[in-house]
């Protein structure tokens, strides 16, 4: 798990004063990309050195209650699952008090430059796993290969 702490600006809040519903969607890429970074990579120098892209194939937000402007926010971001050509993250969004704001999870494909579907290389499967606790989907323990990726 990786936290990366966030501070409410007006530009994320709506006319009620709340933070935008898509915009907690923003604030998990900004906690993926340091989770990724936190893990020794840069997600540009992933898609630069292996030519790959890993888009949102899936997203959820579980609302709680509302961030509001100028909260400090903590976001705790943890690698869920991975899989040969997918990774999915899971997401806490946090006030500063230990309010508990919001939870929510991204799946990514990962796909080569033409939109093809490309399995996920060996070196960002094991730097993206260490020391997380990686949840498996049910699947007998032996169709997980190395670093809790599933083999089917």
């Amino acid at each position: 798990m990786v936290a990366t702490e966030l501070r409410v600006i007006y530009g994320d809040t709506d006319q009620m004063g709340v933070v935008y519903y898509a915009n907690y969607l923003r604030f998990f890429e900004a906690g993926r990309n340091e989770f990724i970074r936190a893990k020794g990579l840069r997600y540009r120098d992933f898609e630069a050195g292996y030519s790959l892209r890993l888009p949102v194939t899936e997203a959820t937000v579980r609302y709680q209650a509302p961030a509001r402007y100028d909260d400090l926010l903590r976001l705790e971001t943890s690698l869920e699952e991975i899989r040969r050509a997918s990774a999915t993250f899971a997401y806490r969004l946090v006030r500063d008090d230990g309010l508990l704001l919001a939870t929510g999870r991204t799946v990514h494909a990962c796909i080569d430059l033409g939109g093809k579907i490309r399995r996920l290389p060996d070196e960002l499967v094991a730097r993206l796993s260490d020391g997380e606790a990686l949840e498996h989907d049910g699947a007998s323990p032996g169709r997980h290969g190395a670093a809790g990726r599933r083999e089917d």
